[in-house]
């Protein structure tokens, strides 16, 4: 895990809110917030699940920047592969292991945070575009 705060990568961001707890969102190296990764963090507004996906998203959306993909251009087999990266077994190809040491391997409760956190993430993209599963493009989403 770093310490430290990270100012060429993505980043998680936590604010203090004024009751005293914290709230998180994603921010790109330029500062910018990443709008897509905060509308949906903001659904989980004030509990510990924020925090946690917001550190499971960054994770992925740094992925992605690697893989060269943006939201509307990933796949359901991209996610797979992803999956596959960061410790599912998949039964494919998946490129290039994302966590190579000191970083392990999600264990299975981290897979399973993070095949909840992109499900939702996807599947909120898809509503705020207004799309539903037969019209998501490329397959993304089938809940089936």
């Amino acid at each position: 895990m770093r310490s430290g705060m990270v100012l060429e990568d993505i980043r998680v961001q936590p604010m203090k809110r004024a009751g005293g707890g914290w709230s998180y969102t994603i921010v790109w190296p330029d500062g910018s917030v990443d709008e897509e990764a905060d509308s949906f963090l903001r659904m989980h507004e004030g509990s510990g699940t924020q925090k946690t996906y917001a550190y499971t998203l960054v994770d992925h959306l740094r992925w992605r920047v690697r893989e060269g993909l943006g939201t509307e251009k990933v796949t359901l087999l991209d996610l797979h592969r992803y999956m596959g990266a960061v410790g599912a077994r998949v039964p494919m190809p998946f490129g290039q292991p994302w966590r190579t040491p000191p970083k392990k391997p999600y264990g299975e409760s981290g897979l399973q945070t993070a095949a909840a956190c992109l499900k939702g993430f996807y599947l909120h993209q898809c509503a705020k575009r207004g799309m539903n599963d037969d019209q998501s493009p490329s397959g993304q989403i089938d809940d089936r």
